[in-house]
């Protein structure tokens, strides 16, 4: 008999050592759920010294690989799917999650819980469609698989915004972004790992689907008022054509990456993509989520 079969793990959690899974393990042990009861799926060469140390089980597995999922997966109960951080072509990312999806069903893994991602009407014609349309493959594929199913539909992490504004915003006292006016339902990336666990250690949330915003979207005309009071320093908001906005950061040596990843997202914000509000986290939290303006305030306190 397989290490893997002598003790059933009931949550495994992929992408542990990644942002959102090493807090969604950080809020199952905080929730009383035994290590011995959580499994983490990592990558070789991946450090996961700190959850092995905390009695956590570590699987190595590697969504291009079906095989070595099959086998992390093996015993277990409950599935956290962290969607995939894939750096290169969209389609790697959906192919990582049917391969999940695929490894899971065949380890019979009873429910999975898939972090996919908000959407309106009319995504398929914004500039955040390719990267929905992932998650859409994703979610109909999960759909029907047959497995007991939640869908994490998650917002725009409040991080985001830092990296948005850029490091250098309390010296210039300029944000740059073409978001034009447009709003979007920032959520603290701690707070949907929290919900997550807690979906997964409750009854009644199989095969339903969650829209995991805040209750008041801000666009960054707000964004930069609450970086000023915060500051004690005038911010001022500037949202460029999408021409100039690229030119700039070509000027200023930006990777391409990001020059498309920046322009992808504030397009996206600017068409109101990302504009939904929703109380189905502070159900799931119990509380109100943490807001924009508390984040900033922690942030540039």
């Amino acid at each position: 008999m397989s290490h893997y079969q002598k003790k059933i793990i009931m949550i495994l959690v992929t992408g542990a050592t990644g942002n959102f899974g090493s807090k969604a393990i950080a809020h199952l042990l905080n929730k009383g759920v035994a290590a011995n009861d959580i499994a983490a799926l990592v990558r070789s060469g991946e450090n996961h010294n700190s959850l092995a140390e905390q009695g956590v089980h570590i699987r190595m597995g590697d969504y291009a690989d079906v095989d070595s999922m099959v086998k992390a997966f093996e015993g277990v109960d409950q599935l956290l799917l962290v969607s995939s951080s894939d750096r290169g072509a969209i389609e790697n990312r959906t192919k990582h999650h049917i391969n999940a999806i695929i490894a899971a069903k065949e380890a019979n893994v009873k429910h999975i819980a898939y972090t996919s991602f908000v959407r309106k009407e009319g995504y398929e014609n914004s500039a955040i469609a390719d990267f929905q349309n992932s998650h859409i493959e994703s979610e109909k594929f999960l759909k029907e698989s047959g497995l007991n199913y939640t869908i994490l539909q998650n917002s725009i992490y409040q991080e985001m915004i830092l990296a948005f504004v850029g490091e250098k915003v309390a010296e210039t006292g300029t944000i740059l972004f073409p978001a034009q006016d447009g709003k979007a339902s920032w959520v603290l990336r701690e707070e949907l790992a929290e919900a997550a666990v807690n979906i997964l250690t409750t009854k009644g949330h199989e095969n339903k689907t969650y829209h995991l915003t805040n209750n008041l979207s801000v666009g960054f005309e707000q964004i930069a008022t609450y970086i000023s009071q915060a500051l004690n320093k005038e911010v001022n908001y500037s949202s460029p054509d999408i021409e100039e906005f690229n030119a700039i950061l070509e000027k200023s040596g930006v990777p391409q990456m990001y020059i498309g990843m920046f322009g992808m997202w504030g397009t996206g914000v600017a068409e109101g993509m990302i504009d939904l509000e929703d109380n189905t986290l502070e159900i799931l939290l119990g509380r109100k989520p943490t807001s924009v303006n508390q984040f900033i305030g922690k942030v540039y306190s």
